[in-house]
């Protein structure tokens, strides 16, 4: 079939920058092997124009879904009536959907992708200590997901104390079973340690947390997916630490995009 004809389904790759966006190529692939006419285009556009950005989005007819990141999560999702409880709950949304009467609906597969990476790999989740550094926007959405899996303690470290305060008291109310801490970049006593923050994307970057209290039988993962192994997982691994890197949580989110999107129109099939 060729691809790019005036029919087309058109989905986009939303960021600022976007030049590291690695979805525009991956769904790409996957449409030219599936045979559908669909693109995804990577754009990007500055805070200050957001507003307008978006009501050129909406107003473009043919494109059927978005897929976003830093900085827009969080804008986008207040621009969508309507969203599933993954995205509601940390009012963030990373993949949105033009609903039949032309507005938004927002989910959020952040947190998904990244339990469902972690069971690929063998890693368990249910009763584990977990240091967690980083509460933003993907770090909320891995909170969440990570009590909801039966984790026992997590402590959260974050440069914004605030933020990390608010997201402990949230998920622990969502999931009293999970006892959640503030605290510091610290592994010990930990199961497993968790990166959920940019630092590593360069080489320049300092370590995410304190690596001398990591002993080889913690596991280490890292949501950053390039490098593929970063500062963090290099030194986990010479300690002798379980590592999981990025990748497989952005693996399974495209996964779960492409059903959400549903690209291969099965709903118009089976209506």
């Amino acid at each position: 079939m060729m691809r790019g004809t005036g029919k087309a389904d058109v989905f986009v790759m939303l960021a600022h920058p976007v030049g590291h966006a690695k979805s525009p190529g991956i769904f790409n692939d996957i449409f030219e092997q599936k045979g559908l006419d669909s693109l995804m285009v990577p754009l990007s556009c500055r805070p200050e124009d957001f507003d307008t950005f978006w009501a050129g989005i909406t107003a473009a007819e043919n494109i059927r879904g978005v897929i976003i990141s830093v900085p827009y999560k969080v804008p986008v999702f207040h621009k969508c009536a309507a969203a599933h409880d993954r995205a509601s709950r940390v009012q963030s949304a990373n993949s949105v959907r033009r609903q039949a009467d032309g507005t938004w609906y927002a989910d959020n597969f952040d947190g998904v992708g990244f339990i469902e990476g972690l069971k690929a790999g063998g890693h368990r989740i249910t009763g584990k200590r977990i240091l967690q550094v980083g509460a933003g926007g993907a770090g909320a959405s891995l909170t969440y997901c990570l009590a909801e899996e039966g984790a026992a303690e997590i402590r959260l470290a974050d440069i914004d104390k605030e933020r990390a305060q608010k997201l402990a008291s949230l998920v622990g109310k969502t999931f009293p079973n999970c006892r959640i801490e503030v605290g510091e970049p610290d592994p010990s006593g930990m199961d497993m340690a968790i990166n959920a923050t940019p630092s590593g994307l360069k080489a320049s970057d300092p370590l995410p947390m304190d690596v001398s209290k990591l002993t080889p039988q913690m596991t280490v993962v890292d949501i950053i997916m390039e490098p593929a192994e970063t500062a963090l997982l290099k030194a986990a691994k010479e300690i002798g630490c379980r590592i999981q890197p990025g990748r497989p949580m952005m693996d399974f989110q495209v996964e779960a995009m492409a059903e959400f999107f549903d690209i291969e129109r099965k709903d118009r099939r089976n209506g």
